[in-house]
């Protein structure tokens, strides 16, 4: 009898032990979907600055390109 007990209460705690696991990992879920809202976020605010600077930029379409891809000193020499 001793022998059944101890199985049962071993299977309890590993049930008890799933369900921390299963908050846990919703917890975490909840975490990083929240994470990847606020990176989303702040990614749409930094284009948007970078839209308006460009859009108030002396620069040239072409000027502006060249630098982003690298190309300055072929085109911002001014």
């Amino acid at each position: 009898m001793a022998r059944t007990r101890t199985r049962s209460t071993i299977e309890e705690k590993i049930e008890a032990q799933k369900l921390i696991v299963s908050k846990a990992k919703d917890k975490y879920e909840a975490a990083v979907n929240e994470l990847e809202r606020l990176m989303k976020l702040r990614d749409e605010e930094h284009r948007k600055e970078l839209l308006k600077h460009i859009a108030a930029s002396k620069r040239s379409y072409d000027e502006i390109i060249a630098f982003l891809d690298g190309n300055a000193d072929e085109h911002l020499e001014s």
